[in-house]
């Protein structure tokens, strides 16, 4: 398996573990409609959240959240409504990235919330 493989992997385990603790009930994980992989679905009460993992080992080049393009978002949100219609869901979505920064020095997450909207 690649490294960055490896690494995407990790850091979705890393945010299972952190959604966990923080009292969402994970729902799916690597969920996929047609061209879209949606990493993480949970839910906490009534809020579905769909967590797009984003981790790398530096920070260097930018923020890991700043590399999620406008295309695959569409994708995203077109596979979340179809989730959400074929499991007869009656939630409020939530969009949320988990940005993980993971290296020798160690590990930095930040969850975003509302990271992104329809449109």
């Amino acid at each position: 398996m690649a490294n960055h493989n490896e690494l995407g992997q990790k850091g979705e385990e890393i945010a299972v573990d952190f959604l966990i603790k923080n009292g969402f009930d994970i729902v799916a994980r690597n969920y996929v409609y047609q061209k879209a992989e949606v990493d993480i679905i949970a839910k906490k009460g009534d809020i579905l959240a769909i967590i797009e993992v984003k981790t790398r080992t530096s920070a260097d080049f930018g923020d890991p959240q700043q590399f999620l393009k406008p295309k695959q978002i569409q994708r995203i949100i077109k596979a979340v409504d179809f989730f959400v219609n074929d499991n007869d869901m009656d939630v409020d979505v939530r969009f949320d990235i988990i940005a993980i920064v993971l290296n020798k020095k160690g590990m930095t997450l930040e969850h975003l919330e509302n990271a992104f909207y329809h449109f």
